[in-house]
């Protein structure tokens, strides 16, 4: 099992690092070269910048089973086709139940915004995000 973190502007990969190590579980980093960030513990990998190349790349290098950290709901859907369990930067899981859901909600507001509508950008991130997911990621390395 490896932990593999869509590392584009994602902000729990300092958390998703930090739990690594402790479970001594590899944890690999994807992003491109405009978001290029290391971390003592984890593998970076880098790729050129590009409509889904850092999906892609990650897609290509998951196994059943491994944790993906992503907020991107294609991306979900993707690793979730190749049985990982795949955690938003939020601590929920996206699962076979709710995916269908979120890429039907995603696809709903594109068209909106491309109608001329608007839509509300996330709210700021608050610390109990950051706790949910810590507690969401632990469950799943300890198994």
């Amino acid at each position: 099992m490896k932990v593999l973190v869509d590392a584009d502007a994602c902000p729990v990969t300092d958390i998703a690092v930090s739990l690594c190590r402790k479970f001594q579980v590899s944890c690999l980093l994807f992003c491109d070269t405009a978001h290029e960030m290391h971390r003592e513990g984890a593998e970076t990998l880098v790729f050129d910048k590009g409509a889904d190349s850092v999906d892609f790349a990650l897609v290509n290098r998951v196994d059943a089973g491994d944790i993906v950290v992503t907020q991107d709901y294609g991306l979900a859907s993707m690793c979730l086709a190749k049985q990982a369990r795949v955690l938003h930067q939020d601590g929920w899981a996206y699962t076979e139940y709710n995916i269908q859901a979120l890429l039907f909600q995603r696809h709903e507001s594109k068209k909106h915004r491309l109608a001329g509508g608007r839509t509300k950008g996330p709210s700021k991130r608050k610390p109990e995000q950051d706790k949910a997911f810590a507690s969401a990621l632990q469950q799943l390395l300890q198994g």
